[in-house]
């Protein structure tokens, strides 16, 4: 992983929402690794969001920061659409 502690990133993808938890737990196992730095640096930057915050970034609100967010939740978004 490219100077991320992916451990603490996945423990950090786990949250007190099942919804989260369904798009970011398998996210970080099977796609963190080959974001590039940036991306990974953004989804580290997302994670730092309240729960309630991240689902409406998710889903597409509108949420102050979704456009800052939207590369990176466009991409959590296509991997769980993949997977389904």
């Amino acid at each position: 992983m490219k100077g991320l502690n992916k451990q603490k990133i996945f423990w950090h993808s786990r949250r007190g929402m099942l919804e989260l938890d369904l798009l970011l737990v398998p996210f970080t196992r099977e796609v963190f690794d080959d974001l590039t730095s940036d991306e990974q640096l953004l989804y580290q930057g997302l994670l730092q969001q309240e729960d309630q915050d991240l689902y409406a970034l998710l889903m597409r609100s509108d949420h102050p920061e979704s456009g800052k967010y939207k590369p990176i939740t466009s991409k959590i978004l296509a991997h769980n659409k993949s997977q389904l």
